[in-house]
């Protein structure tokens, strides 16, 4: 199964020296993908700090399609206030229906994909 590295995964990983197991063996396995949008939130930031190496790889790793579905993300947002869980942003949203529409995981440090597990059915790497 696929798992779809989210945002903070990469943070961690490049400001920790590849200090995080689980992602290397993701990586020696090639269970690794992304999206356009996660590369959008990583790459700019990258680029600044003139980072090309870094750049090329991650766009480099297998690239899901985004096929956003509006009113599934609408769906999702009234789902997750029915339920008293506020503050999940549309790019999260994004992130969890591009992993769920391709069956992958998500693997991540951000809380709100845990608060989604739940309501949404999205699966997390442990």
């Amino acid at each position: 199964m696929s798992v779809l590295v989210d945002t903070s995964i990469w943070v961690k990983y490049f400001r920790n020296g590849n200090n995080l197991k689980r992602l290397d063996l993701l990586i020696d396995e090639n269970l690794v993908v992304t999206n356009d949008l996660i590369l959008a939130e990583l790459l700019s930031f990258l680029k600044i700090r003139k980072q090309r190496k870094i750049v090329d790889l991650l766009n480099n790793v297998n690239k899901l399609p985004l096929r956003i579905k509006w009113d599934e993300i609408i769906d999702y947002q009234v789902k997750c206030l029915k339920k008293g869980v506020n503050g999940v942003g549309i790019p999260d949203l994004i992130i969890a229906q591009n992993a769920k529409q391709n069956d992958c995981e998500i693997y991540s440090t951000d809380k709100h994909f845990k608060l989604l597990k739940n309501i949404i059915s999205i699966k997390i790497t442990p």
